[in-house]
């Protein structure tokens, strides 16, 4: 039986059912919300999102919605200070079109990236992590220089383990540790100096959710097709999607494919 947005909220409501908090549901939005009682902080589901996974991955994805939602709220409840915890903060890789400000009204911290991408900084909490806000920097005299320095030092710290599968003679290299930084890799520019390097061909980069990143020696033309058909599925099955295109990485830039795809094949870029 086909799985309705009233079916789902009556799963969420009966999974979520907790005396200290409350739950709403917005049927004009196709939207399911449950906040703490007193303090009306929560966070907001979009229901046809969670019918897509539920079809797809069954009880197994609302047992993963209920973990995250349940982490969430008990995250929003604490007050977290940032002195001290300094190897704790790292940068985060999320949409261009993702909010600039919590649902409370607080401004995030961010630096601007690419077209696609921003660049915010998490406090992480273990099972979770926190979004850090400017209210939190100027409770501690803090600046973002001092976040992006302190963040871009722990991303470049973290382990990076490549996973390598060659298709019709382009080199794929895969990265899912499934540590919430993932797609931050994409900052850790020794390590894409590194992979530029030792490229046979082009060296192409794509983000497509927070819990991958995908690094591309293209070496003929039919590698960006790849990269592109990767990069298109992983973004729709991405818990916290980024962007479905990729990168070129030259000149410690990065560069859309798509257009420098059209203009500068990767034959004609190598008798330049």
């Amino acid at each position: 039986m086909k799985m309705t947005s009233i079916k789902m909220k009556k799963k969420l409501e009966e999974r979520l059912a907790r005396d200290e908090w409350k739950a709403t549901f917005n049927r004009d939005k196709d939207t399911f919300r449950i906040e703490w009682a007193q303090s009306g902080k929560g966070i907001t589901i979009t229901i046809p999102n969670v019918i897509s996974k539920y079809e797809a991955r069954g009880e197994e994805a609302l047992d993963e919605l209920e973990d995250h939602v349940t982490e969430a709220l008990r995250v929003m409840k604490e007050d977290h200070k940032l002195t001290g915890k300094e190897q704790h903060i790292f940068p985060v890789i999320r949409a261009a079109s993702f909010p600039t400000e919590t649902e409370q009204g607080k401004k995030l911290v961010y630096t601007e990236h690419t077209a696609e991408t921003r660049i915010y900084y998490a406090l992480d909490l273990g099972k979770s992590y926190q979004l850090i806000d400017e209210d939190m920097l100027k409770k501690e005299q803090w600046d973002i220089d001092r976040i992006r320095e302190i963040s871009g030092f722990n991303v470049r710290s973290l382990e990076t383990n490549l996973k390598q599968d060659t298709v019709y003679g382009n080199d794929f290299y895969f990265h899912s540790a499934g540590d919430g930084y993932d797609a931050s890799r994409v900052l850790n520019e020794a390590l894409l100096e590194k992979l530029k390097a030792e490229a046979k061909g082009e060296l192409a980069i794509s983000i497509p959710h927070q819990d991958v990143i995908i690094f591309a020696d293209v070496q003929n033309p039919e590698g960006y097709d790849i990269l592109a058909q990767m990069a298109m599925k992983f973004f729709a099955e991405g818990t916290v999607p980024v962007t479905s295109l990729s990168f070129l990485y030259e000149d410690k830039q990065l560069e859309p494919i798509f257009i420098l795809a059209q203009k500068k094949p990767k034959k004609d870029r190598k008798e330049e």
